[in-house]
C-alpha cells in the first residue's frame, strides 16, 4: 500500500475579500511590452501620414510629437503590473497630445481604450479601479465639452459645417462625437469588468478543484492510518491469545516435568498446538495483506462496512479461508474449550435463537471473546472462573464474558493496555456498544452488544 502524496496547497478563496489575480510573470510583461513598442510604431506612422494630409495647420514639432506618443503608448508595458498609474499617465499624455496639435488620433484611442480595459480587468483594488476609471471618464468628457465649447465658439473652427438651425450639421456632428465617447468609455468599462469576472471564476474552479484533490489526498491517508490501525489489532489479537496461553501451558509443563511426565506431555501438545494455531492465523493476515495490497481501494462494499476501502480485516473471509478467516462465533466452543484444556475454568452457553451474522461481526465478536479470556488468564488468577454467554436478542447480538477474580487480580502483569482499545474499535465498527470494568461482586466484565440489520431494514 503505498503512501499518499503530499498534500496540495490551496490558493486563497476568491469569494473571499481582497482576492486578486495570479501575479504577472515575464512572459506577459514581454508581451505588453511588445504590444507597447508596435503602438508606438503604429502611432509614428500614422501622424507621418496625417502630416502628409495636411489636415493640421501647424502641427507640433516633430520632437515634442515624438515624446507624447512615447508617453502615450509605452507605459502600457506595465500596464498589468501598475493598471491604475498607466491609465493616468496615458490619459494626461492622451490630453497633452490633442492639445498639442500633434497630428494622430487612431493609435492614440487605441492606447487609452486599452488602458481603461487593463485596470478594470487587472486593478486588484476595486474601489480604486471604479474610481481610477470613473475620475478618468469625468476628466475626458470635461474635456470633451470644453473641446466643443471651442469649435462652437470660434468662427473659423470647422467651415464646412453649417450653424444654422436648431439641429444643424454642427450640431449633429457634436452629437456623434458625444455619443462616440460614450459607447468607447462604456465598451472599455465593462469589458474590463467581465475580465476580471472570468478571471475569477476561473480562479474559482480552480479553487474548488484543489480543494477537492486536498480532500482526496486526505481521505487516501485516513484510510492508510484505518488500515494500519486494523491490522496492529488483527495481529494484536490473533498473536496475544495464543502466546499467552503457550506461557500458562508451559509455566504448568515445566512443574510438571519432575512428578508427572504425562501430563507435563500433554501441556508440551498444548503449547505445540498454540504455536501452530498463532501461525496459521498470521499466515491468514498475511495472505489476505497480499491479496488486498493487489487490489485498488474502489469505495465502500455494503458486505463489509463502512469506510474509504471497506474493513480489512474483513476482507480476510475472502482471502484466508483456513486462516482467520474461518473465526466466527460458530468456533465460541472450540475457544472456550482451549481456555478449559489451558488450566483456566470456562463455560458457554447460548442464549435465544441463532441467527445468521454477518462474516465481519462473527469475527470481531469471536475476537472480543479470545481477548477477554486472555485478559481473565492474564489478571483473574490461577483459581479464576469465566462464564461466555452469546445472546441472541430482538435486532441485536450480545456476548458476554465474566469471571469472578475469584484468583484476585494482579496488577502487576505486563499489559499493553490495547486489548480494551481494540474491543471498543471492533464494536465501533460494527455500531454497536461494548461494557467493559470491574464487577460490584468480584471479578470483571465484558459485554458486547452490536445491532443487526434485518431485511425489512432495507
Amino acid at each position: 500500500m503505498g503512501e499518499p502524496s503530499e498534500l496540495v496547497v490551496a490558493a486563497p478563496d476568491p469569494d473571499q475579500p481582497g482576492w486578486r489575480r495570479e501575479a504577472v510573470g515575464p512572459d506577459q510583461v514581454r508581451n505588453d511590452a511588445a504590444v507597447a513598442g508596435a503602438l508606438l510604431v503604429g502611432a509614428l506612422l500614422s501622424m507621418v501620414l496625417q502630416r502628409t494630409t495636411g489636415f493640421y495647420g501647424e502641427p507640433a514639432e516633430g520632437w515634442v510629437a515624438l515624446l507624447c506618443l512615447a508617453a502615450a503608448t509605452l507605459p502600457l508595458a506595465l500596464r498589468r503590473r501598475y493598471p491604475s498609474a498607466v491609465a493616468v499617465v496615458i490619459t494626461v499624455a492622451f490630453v497633452v497630445t490633442a492639445e498639442l496639435l500633434v497630428p494622430e488620433t487612431l493609435f492614440i484611442n487605441i492606447t487609452l481604450f486599452m488602458a481603461l480595459y487593463t485596470v478594470g480587468a487587472w486593478e486588484p483594488d476595486r474601489r480604486r479601479a471604479t474610481a481610477v476609471r470613473l475620475g478618468i471618464v469625468v476628466v475626458m468628457f470635461a474635456w470633451l465639452i470644453i473641446s466643443l465649447f471651442r469649435s462652437v465658439t470660434d468662427p473659423d473652427s470647422m467651415p464646412d459645417l453649417s450653424r444654422a438651425g436648431v439641429f444643424s450639421p454642427l450640431v449633429a456632428f457634436m452629437l456623434i462625437q458625444l455619443l462616440t465617447n460614450i459607447l468607447y468609455f462604456a465598451g472599455a468599462y465593462w469589458f474590463g469588468d467581465h475580465a476580471w469576472a472570468s478571471a475569477r471564476e476561473r480562479a474559482r474552479t480552480a479553487y474548488r478543484g484543489r480543494l477537492l484533490q486536498i480532500e482526496r489526498q486526505v481521505v487516501e491517508q485516513q484510510a492508510v492510518t484505518l488500515e494500519r490501525l486494523r491490522l496492529a489489532r488483527e495481529l494484536h489479537d490473533a498473536v496475544a491469545h495464543h502466546v499467552s496461553m503457550m506461557g500458562v501451558q508451559a509455566a504448568a509443563a515445566r512443574t510438571l516435568l519432575g512428578t508427572d511426565l504425562e501430563r507435563a506431555a500433554r501441556a508440551l501438545e498444548q503449547v505445540e498446538d498454540s504455536a501452530r494455531q498463532s501461525i496459521d492465523e498470521l499466515q491468514g493476515v498475511l495472505g489476505m495483506l497480499r491479496e488486498t495490497a493487489r487490489e485498488p481501494a474502489t469505495g465502500d462494499d455494503p458486505a463489509l462496512g463502512e469506510g474509504p476501502a471497506g474493513d480489512l480485516t474483513a476482507r480476510v473471509g475472502r482471502h484466508a479461508p483456513d486462516g482467520v478467516g474461518s473465526l466466527s462465533v460458530e468456533r465460541l466452543p472450540e475457544l472456550v474449550e482451549r481456555t478449559v484444556e489451558a488450566g483456566l475454568g470456562a463455560t458457554y452457553q447460548v442464549v435465544g435463537d441463532p441467527v445468521p451474522l454477518p462474516p465481519l461481526v462473527s469475527l470481531n465478536l469471536y475476537r472480543i471473546a479470545q481477548e477477554a479470556l486472555t485478559n481473565t488468564r492474564k489478571h483473574g488468577g490461577v483459581r479464576a472462573r469465566a462464564d461466555v454467554r452469546l445472546r441472541y436478542l430482538p435486532g441485536a447480538v450480545e456476548l458476554e464474558v465474566a469471571d469472578d477474580g475469584a484468583g484476585g487480580r494482579r496488577a502487576s502483569t505486563p499489559s499493553s493496555g490495547l486489548g480494551l482499545v481494540g474491543m471498543r474499535e471492533r464494536v465501533a465498527a460494527d455500531g454497536g456498544t461494548l461494557e467493559a470494568g470491574p464487577r460490584q461482586r468480584g471479578g470483571f466484565l465484558v459485554r458486547a452488544q452490536v445491532p443487526l440489520r434485518s431485511d425489512r431494514d432495507d
